[in-house]
């Protein structure tokens, strides 16, 4: 103002009083919580842009295992603001990192009931969970802990269910009652799930046949529009597939499977049943991985050449065995796929077998393989013959990583 009283208006306006909402709100999407706090303080314009829904439909929390004062106050920060936020929360990712004490696990269970409690009163247009690797099953996660927090995750569950599209609980390590009560949240109230995407690897525990269980196939019955499901194969039995047929045909497109040696694995799954399958689920590609399961017998029990298969993972680590060959699994079983397998991976120690021959020609046997990894000893010239192939057009690939 000057002596008189008249504003004085200044000569070059800085371009940030004139910077447009869509340039304001990218820079404040790419800020971190505690400065686009800060930013808020400069003015009424930018105090308005914080409370952009777009800023707040994405978050990620993560809870370290251990005790830090700099993690636990990252955590709080972050829990304050999705409790701040959370009517425009979408997609929400919880992540508890190997949690070594009861202490951690106590205080974990506490700020999720919380956070739970706020989001079902505040969000209605959640649509999107995954809380991965809380392994459940271990001592330090006391029975009463584990209860409560079972207890909060299945009321959340519940009234987020109708209009949840996606959940991934991979790695909770539960009993098959308990893992069947919190998917039994979902269609609370209702006949059925409306989740799309589930993924329920490791979910239960270790060394259950939870493929018998009448609970879980009936649990199952309830997704009636799944369009990409994960889980283990020790859940994987002819019941599952013909729920799945009946009730997910028009929808289901992707299944992913994953076969530890510690599950229970030697179950009857008949060919035909995956053959109905598949007829009723015209667009299902099925991709496997097996963990330290790489003798032929096993895997011939799995792979069925009713299933249409997409991609494949052999994992073995370094172990070596010279009793066991990879021979009869690359010539025999393998291309049986050929006309449906898209990528496979290897990982496994060879050093008392060749394999470039076998692992040339299955190459070259799949029409639609366009992608290859693989962890083993080999000859320089067995790279040097795929690329010759790739360049004359005699097999699809595009990625190669040896």
């Amino acid at each position: 103002m000057d002596e008189e009283g008249q504003l004085i208006q200044p000569q070059d306006q800085s371009c940030w009083a004139t910077l447009p909402d869509v340039c304001l709100h990218r820079i404040f999407w790419w800020l971190g919580d505690k400065d686009r706090s800060r930013a808020a303080l400069v003015c009424r314009r930018w105090n308005q842009m914080m409370y952009s829904a777009d800023l707040w439909r994405h978050r990620a929390i993560t809870f370290s295992g251990r005790h830090s004062r700099v993690h636990a106050y990252e955590f709080e920060s972050a829990v304050w603001y999705v409790k701040k936020f959370g009517r425009y929360l979408e997609h929400l990712e919880i992540k508890f990192l190997t949690p070594y004490s009861v202490v951690l696990t106590r205080k974990f269970q506490v700020t999720m009931q919380g956070l739970f409690s706020c989001l079902g009163k505040r969000n209605n247009r959640l649509k999107s969970l995954s809380i991965q690797y809380l392994e459940l099953d271990r001592l330090v996660w006391r029975n009463s802990i584990r209860s409560l927090f079972l207890k909060s995750l299945s009321s959340f569950l519940k009234k987020m269910g109708k209009h949840l599209d996606h959940l991934n609980l991979k790695g909770a390590r539960l009993t098959v009652e308990q893992g069947c009560h919190i998917l039994n949240s979902l269609s609370y109230l209702r006949t059925e799930s409306a989740v799309s995407e589930l993924n329920i690897e490791d979910y239960f525990s270790h060394r259950l046949a939870v493929y018998s269980s009448l609970q879980f196939n009936q649990t199952m019955a309830t997704f009636r529009n799944l369009v990409s499901l994960t889980l283990n194969y020790n859940c994987i039995s002819d019941e599952l597939l013909e729920n799945l047929g009946e009730n997910n045909a028009g929808t289901l497109w992707s299944m992913n499977i994953k076969c530890h040696a510690h599950d229970p694995h030697g179950q009857v799954v008949w060919g035909m049943s995956w053959a109905k399958l598949a007829r009723y689920a015209t667009k299902l590609k099925v991709n496997f991985v097996f963990e330290k399961v790489v003798k032929y017998e096993r895997l011939a029990r799995i792979l069925l050449q009713e299933i249409p298969i997409r991609s494949i993972s052999l994992r073995n680590c370094s172990f070596s065995n010279p009793d066991w060959s990879m021979k009869p699994t690359l010539t025999d079983l393998l291309p049986t796929f050929r006309h449906t397998l898209q990528k496979l991976s290897f990982e496994f120690n060879n050093n008392h077998e060749s394999l470039e021959e076998e692992l040339h020609l299955l190459i070259l046997s799949c029409t639609e393989l366009f992608y290859f990894n693989i962890w083993a000893f080999l000859d320089v010239n067995f790279v040097e013959q795929i690329l010759k192939s790739q360049e004359e057009g005699r097999c699809a690939l595009r990625t190669l990583k040896i």
